[in-house]
């Protein structure tokens, strides 16, 4: 689980009672599914011909440029079942497109996707080089990092990396 009690209000809707506009909340889920489609390769050679993972990142950028609903955007992805069917690296890097499917939902998964493809970064990597390319992602990651959420990100990284395998420490 990679949520807090409480729940951060400045990752809330606005309509819901939080602080996050529509257009930030979009930011974040475009965020996500860059940071999932950068490992998008490692589920893509573990499982070839297998588009589910691919299929959810398409959902996100739909449901970003306001093509589809949340509700439509996640019945139509089943990453987290392709994850299912994998080990390692590609397990982690299906789990972070389904987390930036989730996004739609719930902008508080935008870390969990980070989190995920970091893993897969790690778990791809021979044991001597795991720590260096987790930490090589992170930096690339918070480099795509928009200015309008940046400090909201790089807060929620120190807030929540305790409960994110410590994978922001880069």
């Amino acid at each position: 689980m990679i949520f807090t009690e409480p729940r951060d209000p400045r990752f809330i809707a606005v309509r819901r009672g939080g602080t996050l506009s529509d257009a930030d909340h979009r930011l974040l889920a475009e965020w996500a599914a860059i940071c999932a489609a950068h490992v998008l390769e490692i589920f893509e050679v573990a499982a070839p011909g297998d588009d589910r993972v691919r299929h959810a990142l398409e959902q996100n950028r739909a449901w970003v440029r306001g093509e589809l609903t949340m509700r439509e955007a996640l019945r139509a992805a089943n990453a987290r079942a392709a994850a299912r069917e994998v080990t390692g690296g590609a397990k982690f890097a299906a789990y972070a497109a389904a987390q930036a499917v989730a996004v739609a939902h719930v902008a508080a998964h935008e870390l969990g996707a980070a989190a995920y493809a970091i893993r897969a970064v790690q778990a791809a990597s021979d044991e001597t080089g795991r720590a260096e390319a987790g930490r090589r992602e992170c930096r690339w990651q918070r480099e795509q990092l928009p200015d309008a959420i940046r400090e909201l990100v790089l807060d929620d990284q120190r807030l929540r990396n305790h409960v994110c395998w410590f994978v922001f420490q880069c």
